[in-house]
């Protein structure tokens, strides 16, 4: 169907229902995320969404968020990384040893962690790059490596505590500049208010251009429907949370990182390069993409993110742990399938990475809530992983 927008370029569309058919995964999602959430309020009788627990929500799931935007990339580009967790594990216990046995400030700490966790992934990428061994195998290695270096760096024990200022990376909140009581924090809910007017002009320019380069776009009120309820949703958790102490520090990083990636994966050519070496990594070698630079960069990148993830887990515990990242991993790999990332590679967004870790997080939260034991949980989540994924080959085969 075309309709004819005020600026005269016909605007391609479909129906409603059609276009919901074809991008089932995505709106469902969306759509799953706000049904679990709405369940387990019920269930919890109100307790999911108070204050203090959405805080502790945003803090819990931190590193998940932090580590699952270079995953995304991995996968996309048709890898697995199995050693982000025991990095991250790692990268906490080097942080300590730094901070606390050598008394190194936490600005030259954090830096000294973050390049390491870099040169990290990419001395894991140079062997898949370079010399065509499977991600899988390399990364496991990694796995085993990483997890037993911080074993050994501690000595089986913990190692803390951190300076109040580094600790602030987790667990601070944002200053605020205007006159605040106890539970009135408006300098966090601005802010978040400002969040939910720029997603939904990003959302209006993308949806303008793709009209001037006379692509097909979603029907007017479905977008309009979608853009009320994301803005809605955005100002409403954030005057729940800001009703508490304010906008955590880690909730702008995690802010920052996703319109970072966001940007890279959509507007930039590296982006594009990387979904086309998931694609069809041959066919983008041919068209002059280099490949082996691209797979060592992009491992380089879920380093640098699990180093980040180390340092924000190891700031919320005030200690570095032998144990420490123990099954990051597998709520990193869970979250991107879970968003909408093809276990095939080039196939997955930003946005559904995140919908898929706070979907983890939500069913985290919310069964600890309601007393379900961690081996159930661990079912459930499971069976959440298996059906996203099955999804995904359904799709594949259409």
């Amino acid at each position: 169907m075309l309709q004819e927008p005020k600026g005269g370029l016909p605007e391609k569309t479909r129906s409603v229902a059609d276009y919901l058919k074809s991008n089932l995964r995505s709106y469902g999602m969306f759509l799953s995320l706000i049904a679990i959430m709405a369940f387990f309020q019920i269930v919890t009788h109100g307790t999911l969404l108070r204050p203090l627990n959405l805080t502790n929500l945003v803090l819990q799931n931190s590193y998940i968020v932090v580590m699952a935007l270079g995953m995304l990339l991995v996968i996309v580009s048709g890898h697995i990384d199995l050693s982000v967790g025991s990095v991250a594990g790692f990268i906490g216990a080097v942080a300590a040893v730094l901070m606390v046995n050598y008394h190194l400030d936490f600005v030259s700490a954090s830096f000294i962690c973050l390049a390491l966790g870099a040169i990290i992934g990419a001395a894991q990428g140079y062997w898949i790059a370079y010399f065509k061994i499977p991600s899988f195998i390399v990364t496991l290695a990694g796995m085993l490596v990483f997890k037993g270096l911080a074993l050994a760096l501690l000595g089986g024990q913990s190692l803390g505590p951190f300076s109040s200022t580094f600790r602030q990376l987790s667990s601070g909140f944002i200053p605020e500049f205007l006159p605040h009581g106890p539970q009135y924090y408006p300098t966090s809910l601005m802010l978040g208010a400002l969040v939910a007017a720029s997603l939904v002009y990003l959302s209006y320019r993308q949806r303008a251009r793709q009209v001037r380069n006379e692509m097909e776009v979603e029907p007017l009120f479905l977008f309009a429907l979608k853009n009320v309820a994301i803005f809605g949703i955005v100002v409403y958790l954030s005057y729940l949370i800001a009703s508490y102490r304010g906008l955590p520090n880690v909730l702008i990083i995690m802010a920052v990182l996703i319109a970072l990636y966001a940007f890279v994966t959509e507007r930039t050519t590296i982006g594009r390069q990387v979904y086309a070496v998931g694609g069809n990594a041959r066919a983008a070698k041919l068209s002059g993409v280099k490949t082996e630079r691209l797979t060592l960069l992009t491992f380089m990148n879920m380093g640098a993110l699990a180093a980040l993830g180390g340092l924000v887990f190891a700031a919320r515990l005030n200690t570095a742990s032998p144990k420490a990242g123990q099954g990051f991993e597998l709520d990193v790999i869970a979250a991107c399938f879970i968003g909408g990332a093809s276990a095939y590679g080039g196939v997955g967004k930003v946005g559904g990475a995140i919908i898929g870790a706070l979907i983890m997080g939500v069913m985290n939260n919310g069964m600890s809530i309601l007393g379900i034991g961690i081996d159930y949980q661990q079912v459930l989540k499971g069976l959440v992983l298996l059906g996203a994924v099955c999804i995904d080959v359904y799709n594949q085969r259409r």
